[in-house]
C-alpha cells in the first residue's frame, strides 16, 4: 500500500518529520487530479482497491505542487500579509492559511503543523516550483516572540 514520508532536509542534515500507511493527505491531496473531471487521488485508491474499473488516469494538470508554509520561529501568529500579491503570481491557484492568527506556533521538528498551503499548476515542474517559491516570498509572517517559548516545547523527560 501507500507511504507518506515528510523529511527536512537542513543544514544538520536529514530530520524525518513524519512516516505513515497512508498516500498523500489532507490539504496536499488536492495538489493531485485525475482525468477531464478532477477525479480526487483518494477516489483512485478506492476504486483500485474495490477492484473497479479504472478511468482515464492521465493527470488533470501537467505538472501542480503545494507548498507547506513552514513555522520560521516559535511564538504567537500574529498575521500572514501578502496574500494578495502571492495569489497573483502566475500559476498559483490558492491560499490556505491553517492556524488562526493569536494562536501559539512552534517550528518543525518540534512542532507539528504548517502555518498554511500554497497550491500551484504550471507547465512544467519548474514553472510550478518557481510559482510557489514566488509566493512564499511575498508572504510577511509576523509572529510575537514575547511569550515564554518554553512551554510551547514538547517535553522529553527521561524518566
Amino acid at each position: 500500500g501507500p507511504v507518506h514520508a515528510e523529511v527536512r532536509i537542513g543544514p544538520r542534515g536529514v530530520a524525518v518529520i513524519e512516516v505513515a500507511a497512508r498516500s498523500i493527505g489532507g490539504l496536499c491531496g488536492r495538489a493531485l487530479t485525475f482525468g477531464l473531471l478532477g477525479e480526487s487521488l483518494e477516489s483512485l485508491i478506492l476504486r483500485s482497491a474495490l477492484g473497479l474499473p479504472g478511468k482515464d488516469l492521465d493527470i488533470a494538470a501537467p505538472a501542480t505542487g503545494v507548498m507547506m508554509i513552514p513555522i520560521p520561529r516559535a511564538g504567537t501568529l500574529v498575521a500572514i500579509d501578502g496574500v494578495e500579491d502571492a495569489l497573483a503570481v502566475d500559476g498559483v491557484t490558492e491560499f490556505d492559511q491553517t492556524i488562526p492568527n493569536g494562536r501559539p506556533v512552534v517550528p518543525l521538528p518540534e512542532g507539528d503543523r504548517y502555518l498554511g498551503f500554497l497550491f500551484a499548476r504550471g507547465a512544467t515542474p519548474g514553472n510550478v516550483e518557481t510559482a510557489l517559491r514566488s509566493a512564499h516570498r511575498r508572504l510577511t509572517i509576523s509572529i510575537d516572540t514575547d511569550i515564554d517559548v518554553a512551554r510551547l516545547m514538547p517535553r522529553c523527560d527521561p524518566e
